[in-house]
């Protein structure tokens, strides 16, 4: 059986930049990307950048950043750490969304999945899937049993995808959303068939919300938003 991930907080952060931005010199602007991740390591252990657009208009960029949460204490650090990590970028990047959550064991899955993603790989998959997620509250009426079985269907489709791996998050209470899900993969196509399969399952009659969906393609942080430079 494989060891348990440790619990931790996920953070994930789409901004967008300014009209102040583009007037920058391409130096000035690797001043920014610069001085701007170096504050947000700061705040977290982990720090992956991604690219945006052009998957979507509303944002040009992604970051995800992921810190142990063992303690309870960890959100009361985190939070104020990352604001401040933004503070000498903000005229240039502006923050567009967010959702983050917390991690927990499974109650449908005692073992931990071979495709349980872990934030704090250092190498990731070409692309990254978040969305936010929540069920209706006929699923909570369900007896645990009718639960059990009709997630068991949806992980023995999830099986079947070997390669794209998951992290669940917990934001019941914390955010609008129960969720937020999150997918990396090397192949966006075998990803949508996935998608495509689980839709068939009848645990899809008690899903309430699952968009919007933020596809990123991922960028090493050695070349950090190189693509706007």
């Amino acid at each position: 059986m494989s060891e348990p991930l440790p619990r931790s907080l996920n953070h994930f952060c789409n901004f967008r930049f300014t009209q102040d931005y583009w007037r920058l010199a391409p130096q000035d602007r690797l001043d920014v990307h610069a001085s701007f991740l170096a504050g947000l390591k700061d705040a977290a252990e982990t720090v992956h950048c991604y690219q945006l657009f052009p998957t979507e208009t509303a944002s040009d960029f992604l970051i995800w950043t992921a810190i142990p949460a063992e303690t309870s204490d960890v959100p009361s650090t985190f939070f104020p750490k990352f604001a401040r990590g933004t503070v000498p970028a903000r005229r240039y990047l502006e923050p567009t969304t967010v959702l983050w959550g917390l991690t927990r064991p499974s109650q449908y899955s005692k073992a931990r999945s071979r495709q349980a993603m872990d934030p704090f790989a250092p190498n990731r998959a070409p692309y990254l899937i978040v969305y936010p997620f929540t069920k209706t509250s006929e699923w909570y009426l369900l007896d645990q049993e009718v639960r059990q079985q009709l997630m068991n269907d949806h992980i023995r489709i999830g099986k079947q995808y070997s390669s794209i791996t998951q992290l669940l998050l917990y934001s019941f209470g914390l955010q609008d959303e129960e969720f937020v899900v999150v997918y990396e993969t090397s192949d966006l196509s075998e990803f949508s068939m996935l998608v495509h399969d689980l839709r068939m399952t009848e645990a899809r009659r008690f899903t309430l919300n699952d968009a919007p969906v933020h596809t990123a393609l991922h960028r090493p942080a050695e070349a950090p938003l190189a693509l706007w430079e």
